[in-house]
């Protein structure tokens, strides 16, 4: 089965054909015809089958007719990651070889200015993420009322990052009329939510259960201890023994922790480069592409890295940290064993993890094995035997003493010094029994002043 019974131009299939690819993945297969029939479409496949390809086919294949307008463009894709938006654009640029069409690739991290002009001259394909879209639009520089194609991709990362809300804002800015394609590799129910809000009628194309793994990735859990220092250590002791390892991406929960781990691991003279949210855009760039062409072996990432991009050949996934979110896991992994080949995932886990791996398991549908069969380090939380103790001997209950009586204060009579009164007489106090009105309080006593007239 080849691309050419799919409806696709021939422009199209000449540069599909260029790019060495002969038969279509099964959501490319299933995607592409109701693409072409203008059709709403959500599909669903879990991650490195090829989803991009499954839509910028078919839009360049509908693109050949009409022309860019000034600040209006005609199709509009939106990405979580500028990484993503960076690969959507590689992609256009080479199946589109054969076409003559203007990009524009909207992300944060760039200068307005750049931006503005590419939008001035009119854009046919427009790629964002939709924070720095957003800004575009309130600034008046950009109108979204001449899109005829919506694509959302990674739709269940959107959820992840917070983007639900920009994403319904401009929803409700592109025309009622649009075709709208939507993809996610998981389906909570809050994106259920928004397909049945901003999809009209959709054809639902799931190539795959949603939230599975690929079955040529060898997966495995590695005991370890909580101890950050433990961890660095247990995984200097796996990169120097996996078999095959050609490159590998290691994974981190934390921004934080990405630096501290990529600074070790150079310490200790492994070849790695970092990758996480903080960096800037230049310093992404730079560290995809060291990682892209081989100049470094480990790749040290924050999930940044998770989710869609487009890193062929990936022998090893090393989960530094177990995720928090099982979902998160699907699509760390996904990174290896794409397009066929065989990969490795390996995940270290100490005794906190094993809420989150029995969540992983539930999600992908099986057991994760233990490396060599021992998972007692991390099944269950650590408990401390003390020896046993002595039985107590039972005793007489022990009397109780009479409070002590505290000695009585020494009598006045007895008192060398008779006590002087703050008035300054020296008559001997009295006692508050033995005192006229004792019961009142001492400025009510004191005789009042009067004022001579």
């Amino acid at each position: 089965m080849s691309f050419s019974h799919l409806g696709l131009s021939d422009k199209v299939l000449a540069a599909v054909a260029a790019a060495g690819y002969q038969t279509p993945t099964p959501i490319q297969d299933q995607a592409i015809p109701h693409v072409l029939a203008r059709r709403d479409v959500l599909g669903i496949a879990q991650t490195g089958t090829g989803k991009t390809a499954a839509f910028v086919l078919p839009m360049l294949t509908m693109l050949e007719q009409g022309r860019a307008r000034a600040r209006m463009p005609r199709t509009l894709i939106l990405e979580p990651t500028r990484e993503l938006a960076a690969q959507v654009e590689e992609s256009f640029s080479k199946y589109g070889v054969n076409h003559k069409l203007n990009l524009a690739r909207i992300i944060g991290g760039v200068s307005y200015d750049d931006q503005d002009a590419k939008l001035t001259r009119g854009v046919d394909v427009l790629i964002a993420t939709p924070g720095r879209l957003l800004d575009h639009f309130e600034r008046g520089r950009l109108l979204l009322t001449g899109i005829e194609i919506l694509v959302i991709d990674e739709a269940d990362r959107m959820l992840d990052m917070g983007f639900i809300p920009d994403i319904e804002k401009i929803c409700k800015l592109v025309p009622f009329t649009r075709q709208t394609l939507f993809f996610s590799a998981t389906m909570p129910p809050e994106i259920q939510r928004l397909t049945e809000t901003f999809l009209h009628n959709p054809v639902r194309v799931e190539v795959s259960r949603p939230a599975t793994t690929v079955a040529s990735t060898t997966q495995v859990l590695v005991p370890s201890a909580a101890a950050p220092e433990k961890k660095r250590e247990v995984l200097r002791k796996l990169i120097r023994s996996a078999a095959g390892l050609k490159n590998g991406i290691i994974f981190c929960n934390r921004k934080t922790e990405v630096a501290k781990l990529h600074r070790s691991l150079v310490r200790h003279g492994f070849s790695a480069i970092a990758l996480h949210g903080d960096m800037d855009q230049r310093a992404r760039t730079t560290a995809l592409d060291a990682f892209r062409n081989n100049e470094v072996t480990l790749l040290v990432a924050s999930d940044v890295a998770a989710r869609g991009l487009d890193i062929p050949d990936v022998s090893h996934i090393f989960n530094f940290d177990v995720p928090h979110h099982a979902e998160d896991y699907v699509h760390r992994i996904g990174r290896t064993g794409r397009a066929g080949r065989s990969g490795t995932a390996i995940m270290i886990a100490s005794s906190a993890d094993s809420r989150a791996i029995a969540a992983i398991e539930k999600l992908i549908g099986q057991k994760i094995p233990w490396q060599g069969g021992d998972h007692a380090a991390a099944e269950a939380p650590t408990e401390r035997h003390e020896p046993p103790r002595a039985p107590r001997e039972r005793h007489a209950p022990r009397e109780r003493h009479a409070p002590r009586e505290r000695p009585a204060p020494p009598a006045a009579a007895t008192s060398p010094h008779p006590v002087v009164s703050p008035r300054g007489n020296n008559e001997p106090r009295q006692a508050p029994s033995e005192r006229p009105n004792a019961h009142l309080p001492a400025f009510i006593l004191r005789p009042a002043r009067l004022k001579a007239t």
